[in-house]
């Protein structure tokens, strides 16, 4: 019998961002919304929209097409929010 190995992406942790139990299985904006929440993404909207990014591709092929179509809306209209604040706050770089 063959020893099935773990994969690294299994053991990883972070503390970065705080997404509520089931907030990927949502509407595109609502995701977009809370994870530019402080409470979610307390270092900043970048480690929400790296968690979006991870999730998208922790799952792979086990999306459906829906519903990677629904997070890559939530991944667009996440990045036109961070845009927006850096635009408000008159900076070009990192909020």
């Amino acid at each position: 019998m063959a020893v099935r190995k773990t994969r690294w992406v299994a053991s990883v942790q972070t503390d970065s961002t705080h997404p509520p139990p089931g907030l990927f299985t949502k509407s595109a904006s609502t995701i977009a919304k809370a994870l530019a929440s402080k409470s979610v993404s307390p270092k900043g909207p970048g480690s929400g929209m790296r968690m979006l990014t991870y999730f998208v591709n922790r799952a792979g092929r086990g999306l459906s097409e829906e519903r990677r179509a629904e997070l890559e809306k939530a991944k667009s209209l996440f990045s036109r929010t961070i845009e927006r604040r850096r635009k408000a706050n008159g900076r070009k770089g990192a909020v």
